[in-house]
C-alpha cells in the first residue's frame, strides 16, 4: 500500500515549552485519529515536520497545519509517495533538533530555501534511523 510523504517547514508562532507541548498533544490525538504517522523537529525558529499516510489524510493535515495560528509561513519542501512508512510506531515523534544540519544563522540565510528535497528526506532518515520501529 502506498503512503504519501510530505515534509513541511514553517515559523513558530510564539515559541515557548507550554506552546510546543500543546502542539505535541494536539498533532498526536489529531495523527492518531486519521491514521497518520510522523516525527516534528523544533527549534524557537523553525518547525520542520514529516507527516505521512493515507493521501487525503496527510493532506487535510497540512491544510489545518497551514491556518493554525500557532504556524506562520507553512511551505511544503517534500512531496511523495512511498511503499513504506520511515516512522510507522510514532503518532508523532518529536526530536528537539539536537543533530540538525542547519543552524539558526544557515535557516534566517534562506538555507532551508536552497536545500533539496532530500535534503529534508534525508533529516527524517536519520532520525528514524536514531529511533527504529
Amino acid at each position: 500500500m502506498s503512503v504519501t510523504q510530505i515534509i513541511y517547514s514553517s515559523t513558530p508562532f510564539g515559541y515557548d515549552e507550554n506552546l510546543l507541548n500543546g502542539l505535541l498533544a494536539d498533532a498526536r490525538r489529531c495523527n492518531k485519529r486519521d491514521g497518520i504517522t510522523g516525527a516534528l523537529v523544533c527549534r524557537r525558529d523553525v518547525y520542520l515536520q514529516f507527516l505521512e499516510g493515507n493521501d487525503a489524510a496527510v493532506r487535510n493535515t497540512l491544510d489545518r497545519i497551514a491556518r493554525d495560528d500557532r504556524h506562520v509561513e507553512v511551505i511544503t519542501r517534500f512531496d511523495a509517495t512511498s511503499d513504506a512508512r520511515l516512522f510507522s510506531d510514532w503518532a508523532m515523534l518529536h526530536d528537539p533538533a539536537h543533530s540538525w544540519a542547519w543552524s539558526e544563522d544557515a535557516v534566517a540565510k534562506g538555507a532551508l530555501d536552497r536545500a533539496e528535497h532530500r535534503d529534508f528526506r534525508s533529516v527524517f532518515e536519520g532520525i528514524a534511523a536514531r529511533h527504529p520501529a
